[in-house]
């Protein structure tokens, strides 16, 4: 029988520096679900890749003194390296710079002008560089990017337009009558409220201020918008070609059966890229799951921040499989994670360490001790046997549930609870105690048969998010790896087969204190260097404002205030809603940090605040003043506060 295709991709990793941990969650979680679905049975092709046009990536390659090409090629090269250094069995990896995706991008420019839902017009309006986004002003949140929260710049070039209101109906219709479509829920209102049913304005589809990017072959002085050209790379990969010679696989694959991406490009995988979809006459993916986001324990990860932990370092601190696990089963289905050294440390030593290792350990310890290492099954039972193996046989059916609704985490929580439920059953039994009487030897025998099917069953399981652990644990058993379907009969381990004689420490205990002392090591030796290349860096550059006189200045106050409160305003993406103590006065100040702080890591701050700002209400909130705050070129926030405690409401002069 035909195996049941399954075509998954992750988005393509923009091409502008080392992925972060954050950045590498996503690639391992399409991984597990890959493996999975080939478990089933399926026939998967997983594809995942390289973003790398844009102007961004033009501005980077200019100040690193190479040419574009050279510094995708760079990163491309170590974002390939992290994606392998994670166990990653991805089908294809492209590159939006290869030869034949450039070429159908064109074509595909071609026929939607053809269509006529490409036109060409003048833009004016506000540019966000990094991501690369338009906006009218009526979209910006406090003259900033409604989705990012970084600066936007004055944009007036010549330039294409999609019709994007000509496919919006047809798009509402399809979501709704989808429900799938748009995975979780939270993402699909958030795309119907804030977008879809206002209304869709027609996007800028090309650029001409700048050449990294896919020409447009009819008129060169423009290049292709980064978002049509990388969206596209979903149906390149497999082969699609715009002229109606698509390849054999792309007619087996295409529709994609899952886009796996993370929440902040929610947007852009489902209003824009089904509407092309749609110029193209080409069907729409089944599924787009918006991931959230893996934060680390003080805020999202920044380089200028100093917060940003990388794959790498965590793998030479606790090995590929501790790293899989833990971001796989620290994240939330909706809601973000959060990742630090010390819940590693936590999670390595109780779950990794005890629950699974010490169960494989001493199950095969006592078998080599009591039995030489030969595993019978006597039929000796008892009803506490009973009751492990119809729980132990329930497990595959509920992981079954929860991966097919995505819920990763909640699936590594059932293989884990069937782990320890084996180590409930040591206690309960009591092999040592058995081990004394001689007239115990065989019930003693058929627990140890029952520890060891247990731990196959589990293992097998384990392997689509731990696949080397797997592998170590069956190799110790002396037993293959089962079938999905396998997965559902107990007492297919051979009875009268031996395990490995002497048992591997899975997962080692770890000190907290000692991994903390390497971290700190770790830092320390890259700030040397770090602190070298900060002083040949070149400071910023912004565009000058008007002279003003010193009255002009001296008619702005600035006071020390102190945060007491902090929330997110609702509906907005970017708004924090602060009560801030100013003197004897509390004031409520409406900023658009949240992209930098989360509401808890505000409380607490003295900040420096313009206290004699007129007040304007934000998103329904009133302001009564403007917390300062600096932003780096990579839009990472930093709050301006005094360096020495000073009274809420001293005067900044």
């Amino acid at each position: 029988m035909e195996k049941q295709k399954f075509y998954m991709t992750t988005a393509i990793a923009y091409a502008s520096g080392k992925p972060h941990i954050g950045n590498t969650y996503e690639i391992v979680l399409a991984d597990a679900i890959a493996r999975y679905r080939r478990m089933q049975g399926y026939d998967v092709f997983f594809q995942t890749g390289t973003d790398e046009h844009g102007q961004k990536i033009e501005e980077k390659a200019k100040a690193a003194g190479i040419t574009p090409k050279e510094y995708v090629d760079n990163v491309a090269a170590e974002i390939k390296r992290i994606w392998d250094l994670m166990n990653t069995s991805y089908d294809k990896f492209i590159r939006t710079t290869d030869d034949y995706h450039e070429k159908q991008v064109q074509k595909m420019f071609k026929k939607m002008y053809a269509k006529g839902d490409i036109y060409k017009g003048a833009y004016e309006g506000w540019y966000c560089t990094p991501d690369e986004s338009f906006w009218t002003e009526s979209q910006l949140v406090d003259g900033k990017c409604p989705e990012c929260g970084r600066e936007v710049v004055k944009a007036k070039e010549e330039a294409y337009f999609f019709r994007m209101s000509k496919y919006a109906d047809r798009l509402i219709e399809h979501i709704n009558t989808h429900p799938e479509f748009i995975q979780p829920e939270s993402r699909k209102n958030e795309m119907m409220n804030n977008f879809l049913l206002p209304g869709l304005q027609d996007l800028c589809v090309s650029r001409s201020s700048f050449k990294w990017g896919v020409p447009v072959d009819f008129d060169e002085k423009h290049v292709v918008y980064v978002w049509l050209d990388a969206l596209t790379n979903y149906i390149t990969g497999i082969g699609y070609d715009a002229d109606g010679e698509s390849t054999e696989q792309f007619k087996k694959d295409w529709p994609a059966d899952l886009h796996l991406i993370g929440k902040d490009i929610i947007r852009f995988h489902t209003i824009y890229w089904p509407i092309f979809l749609m110029s193209l006459d080409l069907p729409l993916p089944k599924q787009v799951f918006g991931h959230p986001w893996l934060l680390q324990g003080d805020g999202k990860m920044s380089k200028s921040r100093g917060n940003v932990i990388y794959a790498d370092d965590l793998v030479d601190f606790f090995g590929v499989d501790a790293v899989r696990y833990f971001v796989l089963h620290e994240m939330p289905f909706e809601n973000d994670g959060v990742i630090t050294w010390e819940l590693l440390v936590e999670r390595i030593n109780s779950e990794l360490a005890n629950t699974l290792g010490n169960l494989v350990n001493r199950t095969i310890s006592m078998s080599n001790k009591y039995f030489g290492g030969v595993v019978t099954r006597t039929g000796e039972t008892e009803p506490v046997d009973e009751d492990l193996k119809s729980m132990i046989l329930e497990i595959p059916g509920k992981v079954n549930a929860k991966m097919d609704q995505l819920r990763v985490a909640d699936a590594m929580t059932e293989i884990f609870a069937l782990f320890k439920r084996c180590n409930k059953y040591i206690d309960e039994t009591m092999p040592w105690v058995l081990a004394k009487d001689e007239s115990k030897k065989a019930r003693l025998e058929e627990v140890l048969y029952n520890l060891v099917e247990g731990i196959c069953i589990g293992a097998t399981l384990l392997e689509p998010f731990m696949p080397e652990t797997t592998e170590r644990i069956l190799v110790q058993l002396c037993a293959p790896k089962r079938s999905f379907e396998e997965l559902g009969t107990w007492g297919l381990y051979p009875s009268g087969n031996k395990v490995t004689g002497k048992p591997e420490i899975l997962f080692a205990r770890l000190d907290l204190k000692e991994v903390l002392d390497k971290v700190e090591a770790m830092h320390a030796a890259s700030e040397a260097p770090a602190e070298e290349k900060k002083e040949e860096e070149p400071g910023i550059d912004i565009e000058a404002k008007p002279e003003i006189t010193y009255d002009d200045f001296a008619k702005l106050q600035f006071q020390i205030g102190e945060i007491i409160a902090c929330e997110a305003v609702k509906k907005s993406r970017k708004l924090l809603c602060s009560q801030v103590k100013i003197g004897s006065q509390v004031r409520q100040i409406v900023s658009g940090i949240k992209s930098g702080y989360s509401p808890e890591e505000m409380v607490g701050k003295k900040v420096m605040v313009v206290t004699n700002l007129k007040p304007a209400t934000l998103a329904g909130q009133k302001s009564e003043g403007m917390i300062l705050c600096a932003e780096d070129a990579e839009g990472n926030l930093s709050l301006m506060v005094p360096d020495r405690d000073m009274p809420a409401g001293a005067e900044v002069c």
